[in-house]
């Protein structure tokens, strides 16, 4: 068994964890909770911000139509808080209403942001507005009484919507374990583990993918939305040592600074 400690506001809380030689899945051992990226390092760090009270909450705008604007504003080739910041913007316009054109979005993200003291353009703006205007005056007639999935599939008729985008817009919005993100980060947090085959891809095997993470997830007893998350942020904020592919040890106190 391996026994791990979390500092909460001065308590601290004892979680215990089956032995690294175990098998959460077949082929998949838990590992030291103190190596990167193995079952029980991912473990440890979701049972930590969980107790911090972190990932409790995945809404970033207070509608349906809101979270599919903020996830088509970001993803692919787009850093989130550029995404956040498009997001505001055309909000305080009130061009999220599903009734704006694509010429009144595009004028709105055209227009430089600050950043840093710098300006910076939004890339895609053109395509992403035309995806906009379309996708949220279809969004208007979802059905929001079906379950996570079947809101899903409706979202796959928009346009500039996949699988990916889909689950991240239901993930966020009914705050939904019964989805996931397959993205870059995640996909290659699961490779490491070898919960996902390093030749299998998102695009392509997207279902496939998702079931898997879903059922690690449940293995290892964390929320998949929470485990998504976690992933997301700690793999996004580590590249570099991440696409290095080899796991270093470290200090568990040093595990918990993202």
């Amino acid at each position: 068994m391996q026994h791990l400690w979390i500092n909460i506001d001065g308590k601290i809380e004892e979680i215990v964890l089956p032995s690294h030689l175990d098998e959460v899945m077949p082929g998949v051992q838990w590992g030291a909770f103190d190596d990167l990226f193995t079952p029980s390092f991912w473990k440890y760090q979701s049972e930590a911000q969980a107790r911090k009270q972190r990932y409790s909450s995945h809404k970033l705008g207070e509608t349906l139509l809101d979270e599919l604007a903020v996830c088509l504003l970001g993803g692919y080739g787009i850093p989130a808080e550029m995404g956040m910041r498009a997001f505001d913007r055309l909000s305080n316009a009130r061009l999220l209403d599903g009734e704006a054109t694509e010429a009144e979005i595009l004028a709105v993200l055209s227009e430089p942001f600050q950043d840093g003291g710098k300006a910076r353009k939004y890339r895609f703006a053109k395509q992403k507005a035309s995806y906009l205007s379309r996708s949220l005056r279809m969004a208007k007639g979802v059905e929001l009484a079906a379950s996570a999935r079947e809101i899903r599939d409706q979202l796959l008729n928009m346009p500039g919507i996949g699988p990916k985008t889909a689950s991240w817009i239901v993930r966020n919005h009914l705050d939904s374990d019964d989805v996931a993100i397959i993205d870059v980060h995640l996909h290659r947090a699961c490779v490491m583990m070898n919960v996902f085959e390093s030749a299998s891809d998102p695009t392509r095997d997207y279902y496939i993918l998702e079931e898997l993470f879903l059922k690690f997830a449940k293995a290892i007893k964390v929320r998949a939305s929470v485990l998504d998350a976690v992933m997301w942020d700690f793999m996004r904020r580590i590249g570099p040592t991440a696409r290095s592919g080899k796991p270093e040890r470290r200090n568990a106190q040093l595990q918990l600074a993202f």
